[in-house]
């Protein structure tokens, strides 16, 4: 333990933020930087990052909900991954017995289930630093979510906690594989801490069956290996596997279709797969006899690495995991080659040529399709207009055209089965499956849409996202998460609610159409999430409720009939900052008038101010990182003017303050409730606070006699 503690202090002490802790004893503090250089280290042996960059990904602190650090590792561009977000927990013991219990469990569940609905404001502001990210992983796409529970132990999780956290993962992956957790144990910690995350030299036993050999003019090998061994390995060393990789094992719809080989059909995987290429320093054959071309052969391989070939080595390790029975009877082609006499910089040739070839995608077969060729020159003929086919070529400007991947996306969202919305939001790879593309594209030309149908729908999704992107400007929290997701079951509301009749006909007055676009995504968004909230309850994750075609067909039918009635849609005003009073005094008064009759914020209280919507967090974060003092007040005994603003020392109403604040900060003077953007860290914003004294009065009533 005094190696590790050192070892924490030696690489974290001038990077941890212990700013927060001014007046803890120098053992508290001391207990608080351990726990955040566990964390620190967490993320380093997760994503391989800079220590510098681990120590920048820590929020622990008051309302950090349990995650102690984020890391957001996006997918670059053209590689098809899933974005990756890891959560990490962690715990420091002096005696090597750190637990995790299940209040730990509940908090933390219960942080994630905010990140995943974007309230952001939930959290201290340590996590401004990440919010950009995290709003592009779970805008993106499905991400992969790894909740990381680094403690500092060489004992197992409780058998209780274990399940309960199973139980917790199941609850949010009925509709897909999103979140796993994971326990990093005094063991990982010291082998990140001595360096070996880079450094870490591999040795690997490998038994091939069907053995061949090349000698010239560099040493390798070449056969089958089992499932079950590369599975091993896996588990044994993580992504050390990958050192020499440049890409990692990041999950992606690639592993998805590699795991369902190995459970579905384990005899046909070493046909479908391309197998796995390792590099390694030395080659040793182990076990007695000599070299028997396909036979099988045992080897030991030192310093190993596998160059090609990461996303099937972690799949094949998941699926053992998920059925070992099935996926053990998979093989895998492997190549195996020895650095020992080749040049410098052979084995940085061999990485970056195997991992370059550009892979051929189901939407590649389909551009080929005579319909998509006819809808190209549909395109141009009709409607003097380009629609591209092909990946690699250059994107038309908006008002020239579109690709085909665009049409799809914009055909399934208007399809008749609000399903396709559900798959497209997923994963747009699933629109080229065949019985889906048949379903957008019809079986034959002359089932085929028309240009001018593919090109009105495209148009449609282009004004409804445009309506949305405006719109979302004032929302935040839940609201601006079923914006942000719900975009293409939002488009199929719209489009199931305007006038379609006609629409392969030319002299169709489609812009008459378009025109009632943003009334109607105001008013199809409000039903959305209130259906939602009705159907699923308000803790549900927006995110998965829109790629679960059950969800979406039940919450669809739902929204259509409410759209038709006619009645006036809920309006969102709890995800809202802007001020629509009609008349009547705004929200954000009457709360601190409660507030302030109550008493319930002692004077001189700090408060903390928090961005709420995206753009706040765009035009603001800079403004107030040039004066810290512009993000705090203190609590005053002015009934109207309770804000006392450290910046400048003046008293304010809350909504004054932060339209004074936008204003100078991003030049807009709209009207906001305040209330939401000041916060008592550990309590809650204002609004929070007045929304528990409403609820203590309800509560008092109703045990009146």
């Amino acid at each position: 333990m005094r190696n590790l503690r050192k070892r924490l202090i030696e690489r974290f002490d001038s990077l941890i933020d212990m700013s927060d802790e001014p007046s803890a004893s120098e053992k508290k503090k001391e207990e608080k930087f351990l726990s955040r250089g566990v964390a620190a280290l967490a993320v380093k042996r997760e994503t391989g990052c800079a220590d510098r960059d681990a120590a920048l990904s820590i929020i622990d602190g008051r309302d950090d909900w349990g995650i102690d650090a984020i890391a957001v590792e996006l997918a670059a561009p053209g590689q098809g991954g899933r974005p990756h977000i890891t959560l990490v927990q962690a715990k420091w013991s002096d005696n090597a017995t750190a637990g995790f219990g299940q209040s730990e469990v509940d908090r933390l569940f219960r942080g994630l289930d905010y990140l995943m609905n974007l309230e952001f404001t939930r959290f201290n502001k340590r996590i401004e630093q990440h919010v950009d990210a995290l709003d592009k992983a779970l805008d993106s796409g499905s991400p992969k979510v790894t909740l990381l529970l680094a403690l500092v132990t060489d004992g197992e999780v409780h058998p209780d906690i274990r399940t309960l956290l199973n139980s917790e993962v199941k609850k949010r992956n009925w509709a897909e594989e999103m979140i796993e957790w994971r326990v990093l144990d005094l063991r990982g910690l010291y082998q990140e801490i001595l360096g070996e995350h880079a450094d870490r030299k591999i040795e690997l036993e490998a038994w091939v069956e069907g053995v061949g050999r090349v000698e010239h003019p560099f040493a390798a090998y070449y056969g089958t290996l089992s499932a079950a061994d590369v599975a091993e390995w896996y588990e044994t060393h993580d992504r050390h596997l990958f050192a020499r990789n440049i890409r990692d094992s990041l999950d992606t719809d690639v592993n998805d279709k590699i795991r369902a080989t190995l459970l579905q059909e384990p005899e046909n995987f070493w046909y479908f797969s391309n197998g796995i290429t390792l590099l390694c320093d030395r080659i040793r054959k182990k076990g007695k006899g000599a070299f028997a071309p396909g036979a099988g052969a045992g080897f030991v391989l030192e310093g190993a690495s596998v160059v090609n070939g990461a996303q099937t080595v972690s799949a094949m390790y998941r699926a053992m995991q998920r059925n070992p029975a099935s996926a053990g009877q998979g093989r895998v082609l492997v190549r195996i080659i020895s650095l020992e006499n080749c040049p410098e910089g052979f084995g940085d040739q061999v990485t970056l040529n195997t991992n370059t070839q550009n892979p051929i995608e189901e939407r590649d077969w389909k551009s080929r399709d005579p319909i998509q060729t006819g809808l190209r020159d549909d395109f141009a003929l009709s409607l003097g207009r380009t629609y591209v086919v092909k990946r690699g070529e250059s994107e038309p400007a908006p008002d020239s055209g579109c690709t085909m991947t665009e049409a799809a996306i914009a055909l399934a969202a208007t399809h008749r089965s609000p399903d396709l919305t559900a798959k497209a939001k997923r994963d747009t790879s699933l629109l080229w499956d065949k019985s889906n593309y048949q379903e957008i594209f019809g079986k034959a030309l002359n089932t085929a849409p028309s240009a001018q149908r593919v090109w009105r729908c495209v148009q449609l999704v282009r004004a409804v996202k445009a309506a949305l992107a405006e719109q979302s400007e004032n929302l935040f929290g839940r609201a601006a998460s079923t914006a942000s997701n719900g975009d293409l079951l939002i488009s199929h509301v719209v489009f199931r609610s305007l006038d379609t009749e006609g629409l392969d006909e030319e002299d169709k007055d489609w812009d008459a159409e378009l025109a009632k676009v943003p009334d109607l995504v105001e008013r199809a968004l409000g039903w959305l999430m209130a259906t939602v909230d009705s159907a699923y309850g308000r803790n549900s994750q927006i995110l998965t409720t829109m790629r679960t075609p059950e969800r979406v067909r039940v919450v669809s039918r739902r929204v259509v009939d409410a759209m038709a009635s006619g009645a006036s849609a809920p309006d969102n005003a709890d995800y809202r900052v802007e001020e629509r009073t009609q008349g009547k005094p705004a929200r954000s008064t009457n709360a601190v008038s409660l507030l302030v009759k109550a008493e319930r914020i002692a004077v001189g209280t700090t408060l903390e101010f928090r961005p709420v919507t995206r753009p706040d967090r765009q035009g603001l974060s800079a403004w107030l990182a040039e004066h810290p003092d512009r993000a705090r007040a203190t609590w005053g005994a002015n009934a109207s003017k309770p804000l006392v603003w450290s910046y400048d020392g003046a008293a304010y109403a809350p909504s004054t303050l932060v339209r004074k604040m936008r204003k100078e900060a991003m030049g807009n003077n709209q009207q906001v409730q305040g209330t939401l953007y000041w916060h008592i860290p550990g309590e809650g914003s204002l609004v929070d606070l007045a929304a528990e004294l409403r609820a203590e009065d309800e509560l008092d009533a109703e045990q009146q006699p």
